[in-house]
């Protein structure tokens, strides 16, 4: 998608990471302060500031509501600055408000009101999210169930005659009714063994040599990985790993579980050359059972079939329901993996920071158009999740002390604020730089 870039002098590389990241940035905090601002409007609070980055500005306009809208140097997020406000963190000004005016201030709405502006940040990513979601699922579809080859993938010196259009009866002699059954009936086979489709054509039986239904053949590249880094591809078929011939996705697996070195030699089939490359397999926490992971050596690829089927239409209905449903599974995944590395269950090392999530911005951006799309959506996701955990300075920590203000009839004192907000601030700093810092190990 930004390929383009890489081939500028000296900072293409560069480029192509840091433009997609831009561009998720600005997309996914523009609508996060969105939301702070119309909520807060509606609840008869102004806004005197809608700024999308930090800095010097770059240009400015007033709407007829009084806001300033601009556009400032520093691309790095956003805020919106209420009447009232001393910053963009919505700490409340040390000159005091006339009276007057005091019920279109943030801290001088009422209670309720207050709640909704700052929640309504967090909601409107979960909002984006659950839009693209179902955006995509309505325009693509979901896989079919149905065994029907609707795409053949190239392979090496793939003697195959099956046809687009056939549907899967049967792999040497095994029953097969659903396409996700192919799965098992593999697992069961041995793939350096002859398979026989028997397949349904143009409305007869009959049996074809095909070949194995999941070869070493690469589905999906895993961004910020070894597989990354090593430059591998979706498309890409494994045809060794240090001189030891694959023939399925299973003996990749067991073959890089089994590596006890820092790096192995590849041989890859892309498009009708073999090419060779050198990998650095990664310890990564695999889980087993519901509570209980593994380190297993990964290198961060997904596997895919020798075929595909075909999608099947998603109702608009039906879509939006599953855009909801990825949002919610982001947000319980990200509680899960909170817990799980609280609990000392996964390594902490697996925390991803600003670094990281460029280069997965930048890498996900040169697959294509659709992944990145995706990628706002989690992002997105993740950012209005991480603004409703209860720390001072993040929405949260707000709607925490508004909590204490409704349960006690009063709102906290200053000094406690500050004391909090202080807090909240060093506990950010320091989850930023212990996370960039796993950036830095994971990307040299």
């Amino acid at each position: 998608m930004f390929d383009f870039l890489n081939y500028i002098p000296l900072i293409g590389g560069f480029l192509s990471t840091v433009v997609p990241f831009i561009i998720v940035l600005s997309i996914v905090v523009a609508v996060h302060e969105y939301g702070h601002y119309i909520v807060g409007r509606w609840c008869g609070i102004h806004a005197e500031v809608f700024s999308l980055g930090f800095g010097p500005v770059l240009f400015s306009r007033f709407d007829k509501h009084g806001t300033k809208w601009q556009v400032s140097a520093i691309p790095l997020g956003g805020y919106v600055r209420f009447l009232g406000d001393a910053d963009a963190a919505s700490r409340p000004d040390a000159e005091p408000v006339d009276e007057a005016i005091r019920h279109k201030t943030l801290g001088g709405a009422k209670l309720y009101k207050r709640a909704l502006t700052v929640a309504a940040g967090p909601f409107a990513n979960f909002i984006l999210s659950t839009i693209i979601f179902a955006g995509i699922i309505y325009a693509s579809g979901t896989v079919s169930n149905e065994p029907v080859i609707a795409k053949l993938v190239p392979l090496p010196q793939a003697q195959s005659q099956l046809l687009e259009g056939d549907r899967i009866l049967a792999l040497n002699g095994t029953k097969v009714e659903k396409f996700s059954d192919i799965i098992q009936v593999s697992s069961e086979l041995d793939s350096m063994s002859k398979i026989t489709y028997s397949v349904e054509r143009d409305g007869r039986k009959q049996d074809v040599i095909g070949p194995f239904p999941t070869p070493a053949l690469v589905g999906w590249v895993m961004p910020v990985s070894p597989a990354s880094k090593a430059g591998l591809k979706k498309g890409d078929v494994f045809l060794s790993v240090d001189g030891i011939a694959l023939h399925s996705f299973s003996q990749l697996i067991e073959t890089i579980k089994a590596i006890d070195k820092a790096s192995v030699d590849l041989r890859v089939w892309r498009n009708g050359e073999e090419l060779t490359m050198a990998i650095s397999p990664e310890f990564r926490d695999v889980q087993i059972s519901k509570n209980e992971f593994d380190k297993r050596m990964m290198i961060g690829v997904a596997s895919a079939f020798a075929f595909e089927s075909g999608r099947d239409d998603v109702p608009f209905l039906k879509s939006a329901y599953y855009g909801a449903r990825s949002t919610y599974n982001v947000i319980s995944n990200s509680v899960t993996s909170i817990y799980l590395i609280v609990s000392g269950k996964v390594g902490a090392e697996n925390l991803q920071g600003p670094l990281g999530i460029a280069q997965m911005s930048g890498e996900t951006a040169s697959v294509g158009l659709l992944p990145f799309i995706e990628l706002i959506a989690f992002i997105s996701t993740a950012i209005g999740f991480l603004n409703l955990l209860p720390i001072p300075v993040l929405d949260g920590g707000h709607l925490l002390m508004y909590g204490f203000e409704a349960l006690f009839r009063r709102p906290p004192s200053p000094k406690i604020v500050q004391i909090a907000m202080t807090t909240g601030l060093m506990l950010l700093l320091s989850l930023m730089l212990f996370s960039t810092f796993n950036d830095f190990t994971r990307m040299f």
